[in-house]
């Protein structure tokens, strides 16, 4: 199965398992969808995230692992509670969506975060901002 949009995908994936209060969503690896997964880490919407080598392909000596999946450990409250409530895709494939550093969201008044693909990497709004770099706004977190 041929896949267009990866981060489209990955957010998928991500609601349904918090839909269905699933401990762990397995997503495809690639550089943008790792670089969303350490932002929603560092940002404590998630615990953690592993690569998961696929066992057809042959590991490479490559620090940034290629192919396989990445195994995201979800985050709930102490009630059981979702921490990630809302994740929505801003940019698309038919419609790309830049922003420069001035005009960055600020989802929920600054409480949650927009994910921003920079040329220093996939960065939160936050980030953004103290690095003064603009780019696509890939997702919002809420």
């Amino acid at each position: 199965m041929a896949f267009n949009d990866m981060v489209s995908d990955m957010v998928a994936r991500i609601r349904n398992a918090l839909a269905n209060k699933a401990k762990t969503v397995e997503v495809r690896n690639n550089r943008v969808c790792r670089g969303i997964a350490q932002v929603l880490r560092d940002e404590g919407y998630i615990e953690s995230f592993e690569h998961v080598a696929d066992p057809r392909v042959p590991a490479a000596a490559s620090p940034q692992p290629a192919g396989g999946s990445l195994k995201l450990k979800l985050k709930y409250g102490p009630r059981g509670e979702r921490v990630l409530t809302s994740l929505t895709r801003l940019s698309k494939p038919g419609r790309r969506v830049y922003s420069t550093v001035e005009d960055l969201p600020r989802p929920l008044q600054g409480l949650g975060i927009a994910i921003v693909s920079t040329s220093k990497g996939v960065l939160s709004d936050r980030k953004c901002r103290t690095e003064r770099v603009g780019g696509e706004l890939l997702c919002v977190v809420e």
